[in-house]
């Protein structure tokens, strides 16, 4: 059974996120497409994983550059390292993810930065190779969901943006294909247009679900 990760990096809650709101339609559209295939949620706001500090950051030079083992690392290095591992075994055990975050002071939450840090694992997510570095995660997909509350796109202030692009470049680092973004944003400036503005980004994202099941459909 082919599985999908659905990550959100929002405290808001749904009550009260449009982005979230707009994540369960793509969920609720991809479902009925594909029914067999297996989705977990997984809420960066509320999970548990190591965090880049001293510690995590002294472990993983130990062990790629200066031929340490586990067993050579401190108890609190060897413990921050097996749980940074452990988050990236479980990601690559998926073959679909969609990450769902609003753009905050042009970027993503630092939540949605420091899960990617787990993600970073040579010989699991990717290897050196004589020619560079090569994502080991080749054969599966990923779709952003961002929400914007100004407006980028097609403006001066496009290329202020650095969330969803930095999202995109990691995940092609690793070897994921990556489905182009769907992007709701102005909800700032036009107060008056957001209902309208979730309803358009919830047609699209419907769409987006219908071609990654299409996807899905063919490799079966």
């Amino acid at each position: 059974m082919e599985k999908l990760l659905y990550v959100t990096a929002n405290p808001k809650g749904l009550e009260k996120s449009k982005g979230l709101q707009i994540g369960e339609a793509f969920l609720e559209a991809f479902q009925q497409e594909s029914s067999d295939v297996e989705i977990k949620k997984m809420d960066l706001f509320t999970l548990d994983f190591a965090q880049m500090d001293a510690d995590l950051v002294s472990a993983r030079g130990k062990l790629a550059g200066y031929g340490y083992t586990l067993d050579q690392l401190t108890e609190t290095e060897r413990v921050k390292i097996l749980k940074m591992h452990a988050l990236a075994d479980e990601f690559v055990t998926y073959d679909y993810y969609v990450f769902v975050s609003p753009m905050w002071n042009l970027n993503s939450p630092a939540v949605l930065k420091a899960f990617l840090d787990n993600l970073f694992v040579s010989g699991k997510t990717f290897a050196h190779t004589p020619n560079g570095p090569k994502g080991l995660l080749s054969n599966k997909k990923a779709i952003h969901i961002q929400t914007r509350g100004g407006q980028y796109t097609g403006t001066p202030l496009q290329e202020m943006e650095s969330g969803d692009r930095y999202l995109k470049i990691a995940l092609r680092f690793l070897g994921i294909e990556v489905m182009d973004t769907v992007i709701a944003e102005g909800f700032d400036l036009y107060p008056q247009k957001v209902p309208e503005i979730i309803e358009k980004a919830k047609d699209n994202v419907r769409l987006a679900a219908k071609e990654l099941a299409k996807g899905i459909a063919v490799q079966v």
